[in-house]
């Protein structure tokens, strides 16, 4: 196959199929890192990638990687066309994507950006019930944070993503979900014995907060009220969060949707004045996204609708 891609108004550029195979094999070790992960993971011999990183520098006349004993990262000549060659990348999947739907087959590769409480709570069931449906249609998750989500959607690394709203502005987005913040604690814990907790009592305890990327929300809740919490510990994972709160260490706040699931002496309460994270769907752009993305995120949103209710607008 022969691809016809523009990357700027003056120069057009011809791309044979042995150049997308090249393509896929950069783009891939540099999202992974690792020349033998990214054999590994395209069924590919290390020395095959190799060749392939090799022949594409032969061809641009330009280092595109540095190599060394701690793995690989980009030269400056890499940095400046990993974005264009994901375009490329990107434009030849919608293309056979288009190609696909106009023949009545419905095919092609989704990359969704995601965060942990999204992919163990309902993405699953979204997952079956979305390719049992359309069986040539691949799904990719990328598991992240809120930043990294977003710069995935940005740089085409993700077709589209679950971000927490607001999100970065020019992005299309479809809001989904409100999920109510809770105040976490020990059931040891004086504050337990109360209905609702103020963010007054929040300040004056040791606080355990999530690790900047995971934190907006939080940091939102406390900006808008002028406080500034006692941070006593900061971790990324939420499961580490809770056993810090189990073992009466600290109090924390965490979204309801990941708190279905706790220790007996680990306890939730709301805070006074009803706070809420925002989830949504992001993509670049609707109007470019693929055939097959703009099925699964329609298929999302009435998933929403009908199995986890409100939609706020």
């Amino acid at each position: 196959m022969f691809v016809m891609f523009s990357m700027n108004k003056s120069h057009l550029w011809l791309v044979t199929t042995m150049s997308l195979d090249k393509y896929r094999i950069f783009s891939k070790v540099v999202e992974v890192g690792s020349l033998t992960k990214a054999g590994e993971l395209l069924s590919l011999t290390q020395s095959a990638i190799s060749h392939a990183i090799s022949s594409l520098e032969l061809e641009f006349g330009l280092s595109l990687l540095i190599r060394n004993r701690s793995g690989i990262r980009l030269t400056n000549n890499g940095e400046h066309l990993i974005p264009h060659i994901r375009e490329i990348l990107r434009v030849n999947e919608q293309l056979n994507q288009e190609i696909a739907a106009i023949k009545g087959i419905e095919a092609g590769m989704v990359k969704i950006g995601t965060f942990s409480s999204i992919s163990i709570q309902w993405l699953p069931q979204i997952m079956k019930k979305f390719q049992n449906l359309h069986p040539q249609i691949d799904l990719k998750l990328l598991d992240g944070n809120y930043y990294e989500i977003e710069e995935w959607i940005a740089s085409g690394a993700a077709d589209f993503g679950f971000v927490n709203l607001p999100s970065v502005e020019g992005f299309g987005v479809i809001p989904l979900h409100q999920d109510r913040m809770m105040c976490v604690l020990s059931s040891e814990h004086p504050l337990c014995h109360q209905q609702a907790i103020r963010l007054e009592q929040v300040k004056a305890e040791p606080f355990i907060m999530p690790v900047a990327g995971c934190d907006t929300d939080i940091n939102r809740i406390f900006t808008a009220n002028k406080l500034k919490p006692n941070i006593k510990f900061e971790l990324e994972d939420d499961h580490a969060i809770i056993a810090m709160v189990q073992s009466n260490l600290g109090i924390s706040i965490l979204p309801e949707m990941i708190l279905s699931q706790l220790p007996g002496n680990v306890i939730t309460r709301p805070l006074e004045g009803e706070y809420y994270r925002s989830i949504g769907i992001a993509a670049a752009s609707f109007k470019t996204v693929s055939p097959a993305a703009k099925k699964l995120m329609a298929f999302i949103e009435e998933w929403f609708a009908q199995s986890v209710g409100r939609i706020p607008q």
